[in-house]
């Protein structure tokens, strides 16, 4: 590790602003890996277009006093379209002012109406997937004042009396999906003269609705369409994506309506340099871990910080910034003038978020480290360097982080550090994967039964369900309608399914993971809620004896109450870290495709997955285990869809393997083989899991399956079911690859294994990938 503080008298330096000659300091500092690759991106000109005639001259007065005097031709094409009624997706880069492209025409049809002498005039709902997105958009609306244009952001911060005022006055209500379905659909009624008056809905980062999620994303628009149309209104969808592959495709999945794809970004960009970076590996090849991305990245963090280059960090996940920032913290000590760093992440609450952002952009932060709740499009300018701690999951997350860099026009910096993971080599070895290949396909299914029913509840609350709502919720709605009437959540009557109990079916399902509540967790000493995790991960997260970090101070989880959905935790550093360990076990329950290499068959199709987290390891800072304890926790059961592969036992003894390599080597298998399903689905890999055996009860043989995370699927493994020789094809060479000479992070071992990963066989894995591959067509 580089130390940039080594003396009280250590000093900040003049920054360099050339993003080549910050690379070569960067590289000065390694002397065992480093710098593998420089891509150097071009700059991109602007192509200009006029105002339209018909944008109100208030509304165009008061963004062209924002420096806003120029339309670039995606814009203008978007306006026109949307001011014409035609639904659309605007689908350009990061930083290229898609959102002129949406406010132009909404806010025109606002200021336009507010002078009408009855009625409410024109009104619009802007979705965004955070809620600082939200925020940004909303003070950036206030700042131009426009006459006659009420704007508020809604969500779940909101306090009551705020809401009732928002719901009677403003004619642009700027929230997220949760609040339609938790708030503005249940109760629609009371919001009748505002969705009466709905003219455009606006869903801003459309990309970031996909799997799972997406799909409930996708019926709740569907509901808010119906609702709607209960009170004869049509609204024009504007969608925007920054990156994502088809998206006309994806905009009308997710609405449900034809849509007309506007990708010519018409915005200048600046040049940016690229690098892709690998920390260093043991010297004499041992299978121990690489030094850690987060370790690597605080550390070129530092040296930028120090060089007066503002720096954000992204980090996989919420422990992993926090280690970021309090690394950086710690080797900025005693700088002179002094340089702050600090943390960023979901589970914070409002105020600290909306602080930090404000710290940022006025520059009180020199360096933060954030998770991805801060890689969508919420207005930070002058930013100089980007630092990714690891692959974001998909090209799409990718150039969505490094979009941050470089918004105030200037060349930027943006830096791509490998984890120890078999994706992150293979990528950072193969820049072609990078730099040659267009983003991935956003996947969603509303059609997903397990998605669908509780919508189709949630639609029968707000309004009786009809025949004719198949229009919106597809062929598959009656088969469960009639479901839902045998379980007595919905009543058959002959002007439809009505809702058949006393509470409302929103409050009985969460739009993320596996339908249940999140788990608040709390201090228990005070009684403030730290944040939140989802229940699937609360087994392994914040178990009975886990150690949890929030903003650097280190917290003991002293009991995990599942009843009430809470985690109890008291502050503290007991000097280790905690591990969970699980075991788990699959049911074949059908195969809906299957393709045959020679003696090989490889299937897609429906799976039940049986977890139960039985332990947790106590790791020592070195990561040494110092102690395992049992854990009392159910066991989950998940049915969802999978893709996995079968070969008969002989196959592989034949190709050298022993009977008892088998296990080792389909555990090694199945391990890369999740750790590379991202380079063909848009997945991360905390959204799929494995299990692998040697003699599968279903099958008969050795068999490794890899699974969607989510009831139900989420159409990751069915993308890697339909590129599969070209998916296990980079697992064999990633492991081949890697210079270890039994396993490591880096080809072989899991972060998230249950296991321990135990046991590996990397030579085996190798043999079997390639036994696999012979008859692949």
């Amino acid at each position: 590790m580089v130390d940039h503080a080594r003396s009280p008298a250590a000093s900040a330096t003049e920054p360099i602003s050339d993003p080549a000659a910050l690379l070569a300091l960067l590289a000065e500092t390694r002397d065992d890996g480093g710098l593998l690759h420089v891509e150097d991106l071009p700059e991109r000109r602007a192509v200009p277009a006029d105002w339209p005639d018909w944008v109100n001259p208030q509304v165009r007065a008061a963004i062209t006093g924002d420096d806003l005097t120029q339309l670039w031709s995606h814009q203008r094409q978007a306006a026109d379209l949307a001011h014409a009624g035609k639904h659309l997706m605007l689908s350009t880069g990061t930083a290229s002012g898609k959102s002129l492209g949406y406010l132009i025409p909404t806010l025109s049809a606002i200021a336009d109406g507010s002078s009408a002498p009855t009625g409410r005039g024109a009104t619009g709902i802007y979705l965004a997937p955070t809620k600082a997105l939200a925020a940004d958009q909303e003070a950036r609306i206030r700042r131009w004042a426009i006459p006659g244009v009420r704007a508020a952001a809604l969500d779940g911060d909101t306090p009551p009396e705020e809401r009732r005022w928002i719901r009677d006055h403003v004619q642009l209500v700027l929230t997220n999906p949760d609040m339609l379905h938790y708030t503005l659909l249940p109760a629609h009624e009371r919001w009748a003269s505002f969705l009466r008056a709905l003219r455009y809905v606006v869903i801003d980062e459309s990309h970031a609705y996909k799997g799972v999620f997406g799909s409930h994303v996708a019926l709740i628009l569907r509901r808010l369409r119906r609702v709607a149309a209960r009170y004869r209104s049509a609204p024009t969808f504007i969608l925007t994506s920054a990156t994502t592959a088809h998206p006309a495709e994806h905009a009308q999945d997710l609405i449900g309506l034809p849509v007309q794809a506007i990708t010519e970004d018409g915005s200048p960009r600046a040049a940016r340099t690229f690098g892709l970076w690998e920390p260093p590996v043991p010297p004499d090849g041992s299978d121990t871990s690489r030094r850690s991305a987060v370790a690597e990245s605080a550390d070129l963090m530092t040296t930028l910080m120090i060089r007066g280059v503002q720096t954000l960090t992204f980090a996989r996940s919420r422990p992993g910034v926090e280690v970021v920032a309090e690394m950086v913290r710690h080797a900025v000590q005693g700088v002179s003038p002094p340089v702050r760093v600090a943390a960023y992440r979901g589970g914070y609450l409002p105020e600290e978020r909306r602080e930090l952002e404000a710290d940022l952009r006025e520059g009180r932060l020199r360096g933060l480290a954030a998770t991805s709740a801060l890689e969508l499009g919420i207005d930070i300018s002058g930013l100089d360097a980007v630092i990714l701690a690891g692959w974001p999951g998909t090209l799409a997350s990718l150039w969505q982080q490094a979009g941050r860099a470089g918004r105030s026009g200037k060349r930027s910096l943006v830096i791509l550090v490998a984890a120890d993971d078999p994706l992150d080599t293979y990528l950072v070895h193969h820049p072609e994967t990078i730099f040659g290949r267009a983003v991935e396909a956003t996947t969603v299914n509303p059609a997903n039964p397990y998605v669908l029913a509780p919508h189709l509840a949630s639609a029968a609350y707000e309004l009786p369900l009809t025949r004719d709502d198949v229009a919106y919720f597809g062929d598959g709605m009656e088969p469960l309608l009639d479901s839902l009437v045998q379980r007595g959540v919905l009543r058959r009557r002959p002007r439809g399914w009505f809702w058949a109990r006393d509470d409302r079916p929103a409050d009985h399902f969460s739009l993320r993971g596996s339908g249940d509540q999140d788990i608040r967790i709390v201090e228990s000493r005070t009684g403030r809620v730290l944040g939140t995790v989802d229940a699937d991960r609360s087994h392994s997260a914040v178990h009975t004896g886990a150690v949890y970090v929030h903003q650097g101070r280190t917290h003991v989880v002293t009991e995990l109450n599942l009843e009430d959905g809470s985690a109890h935790v008291v502050v503290g550093d007991p000097g280790w870290s905690t591990v969970a360990r699980s075991v788990s076990a699959f049911d074949i329950l059908g195969a809906r495709e299957h393709q045959s290499w020679g003696p090989v068959t490889v299937s897609y199709g429906d799976l039940r997955v049986r977890t139960q987290v039985t332990s947790f390891l106590r790791l020592s800072r070195s990561g040494e285990v110092i102690g395992e304890h049992p854990l009392d926790l159910p066991e989950r059961e998940l049915l969802t869809k999978g893709v996995w592969w079968t070969a008969p036992e002989e196959v592989l003894l034949d190709a050298g393997l022993d009977p008892g390599d088998l296990p080792g080597s389909l555990h090694a298998a199945e391990h890369a083989s999740i750790g590379m399903l991202p380079l063909v689905a848009q997945s991360d890999r905390w959204d799929i899991g494995g299990v692998s055996t040697a003699l599968h009860p279903d099958t008969g043989m050795p068999t490794v399956v890899v699974y969607d995370g989510h009831p139900g699927g989420a159409g990751f493994a069915q993308r890697g079911y339909a590129e599969a020789r070209r998916w296990l094809s980079a697992t064999h060479q990633a492991i081949v690859a890697c210079g270890c000479r039994r396993g490591c992070p880096s080809c072989v071992q899991s972060p998230k294994c249950g296991n321990g990963n135990n046991p590996l066989d990397k030579a085996g894995a190798i043999t079997t990938l390639a036994t696999i591959l012979r008859n692949a067509s």
